[in-house]
């Protein structure tokens, strides 16, 4: 479960503290999937940053699978991280010199068997649509292509939570209707706990549960 209570967060400046979140509350079980909309500038990433252990709040708590992430020494917590957190940027964030299999690899490195996980990889690949694309380097690929690359090696450790930010932002709308279904058909059947952030009124439509963040609040849409 994920449990986020009454978060606020703010930057100082030397004009005073900046307010981008405020008293943000959310609890979430495995197998729910939420669609966060709000205009650019509105907090909708940093609230996502803070939800994958990437940034600490300034007030309030988050607690993923009963373990509040920020309470954990720094090695533990990149650990943490890489194991329960899977993310999807709007950059799809490959490396060019990797191949679109070491690509899926690449959060494997400290964790399980070579064989093992090879295994679950092309799974995986086979699962988005690029079994034959698999020796490729990014820069071969459509951005949908590569966007579906990025899906993979978020799901690769099997995350309890999969935080997605504008996954379709730079995708012509064929590839993001594409994307789009992939990544809720996966995590329907790896039963993760999906977070997307957008501006998307169509993407965010697709989800069961709908929020707005506005004026550094979460509300129902």
């Amino acid at each position: 479960m994920l449990e986020v209570k009454r978060v606020s967060k703010s930057y100082t400046t030397p004009r005073g503290p900046l307010e981008i979140l405020s008293d943000v509350s959310l609890s979430l079980s495995r197998g729910d999937a939420v669609a966060i909309m709000g205009p650019s500038g509105s907090g909708k990433s940093t609230l996502l940053y803070i939800l994958g252990a990437l940034e600490p709040p300034s007030a309030g708590t988050v607690t993923l699978d009963g373990h509040n992430p920020f309470e954990l020494p720094e090695k533990q917590l990149a650990a943490f991280r890489n194991k329960q957190v899977g993310f999807v940027f709007q950059d799809h964030c490959l490396l060019p010199q990797c191949s679109v299999l070491e690509n899926v690899l690449v959060p494997t490195l400290v964790a399980e068997t070579r064989n093992q996980v090879e295994q679950r990889a092309r799974e995986l690949l086979d699962r988005v649509g690029l079994r034959e694309r698999i020796d490729h380097k990014p820069g071969e690929l459509s951005g949908g292509e590569q966007q579906r690359v990025a899906i993979a090696r978020a799901l690769i450790r099997e995350p309890l939570l999969l935080l997605c930010d504008e996954p379709t932002g730079n995708l012509d709308h064929e590839s993001a209707e594409t994307v789009a279904s992939m990544l809720l058909e996966l995590h329907r059947s790896q039963q993760t706990i999906l977070v997307l952030v957008t501006h998307n009124a169509e993407l965010a439509a697709k989800f069961p549960l709908r929020l707005a963040l506005t004026e550094r609040h979460l509300n129902r849409v």
